[in-house]
């Protein structure tokens, strides 16, 4: 997705250059997937237009799909390091809580509701290699998210990991089908937090872990 992203307060001028070179290759991409169509579109033209050689997009981007899905390792360090990293004390799925609605205020693209998100999940539909890709990234973000619950010493790590997946997904996939209807945004958004909030409710009953109940 087209959208900046700071780098830490620590991050070097070589961190800083790759990560502005791999933003811009991603926004180039971005935009000419939402042109032309991701299936349209191969790795050398977006090289070119993005002033680059294919090597140098393969080095940030291992796939054609990661180019067009690039945080797919933000979302999976963001679950994952919300467990890892919580308060001392604070139950994990409290910080998962916390770090969803994090994203949902900060219209944040891994928090499923945003003005500007219309011309992405269309694209996405469109081809089944991102399809494929969204199902995969999925599937990383659980796996990353278990072993974050198993340090945690949750007694069921995967099925947590699972079940809170599904959930999150569940509650995101909606809305953004209601975005793609055209219906009412600050409803959505409305709707999107109930249902959230819905979710990590039954999660905490479920395994047993009391959380912090945000609005």
């Amino acid at each position: 997705m087209d959208e900046n992203r700071p780098g830490g307060p620590g991050e070097s001028l070589r961190e800083r250059k790759k990560r502005e070179t791999r933003q811009r290759i991603s926004n180039v991409a971005t935009v000419m997937f939402r042109e032309h169509g991701f299936d349209r579109v191969t790795v050398a033209e977006v090289a070119r237009a993005a002033g680059v050689s294919a090597m140098t997009v393969f080095n940030y981007f291992p796939r054609k799909e990661d180019l067009f899905l690039d945080r797919i390792p933000e979302a999976v360090a963001a679950f994952a390091g919300a467990v890892r990293d919580r308060a001392p004390g604070e139950p994990p799925l409290a910080a998962l809580r916390r770090l969803a609605f994090r994203f949902i205020d900060a219209r944040h693209p891994l928090g499923g509701v945003g003005e500007n998100f219309g011309g992405f999940w269309p694209v996405v539909a469109d081809s089944p290699a991102l399809r494929a890709r969204a199902r995969e990234a999925v599937e990383e973000v659980e796996r990353a998210l278990a072993g974050a619950l198993a340090e945690a010493g949750l007694a069921d790590p995967e099925l947590a990991a699972a079940v809170t997946v599904a959930a999150y997904r569940s509650v995101c996939v909606t809305s953004v089908r209601r975005q793609l209807a055209g219906d009412p945004f600050a409803e959505i958004v409305a709707d999107h937090r109930e249902r959230m909030a819905a979710a990590f409710d039954a999660l905490e009953r479920m395994v047993g872990q009391p959380g912090s109940h945000l609005p």
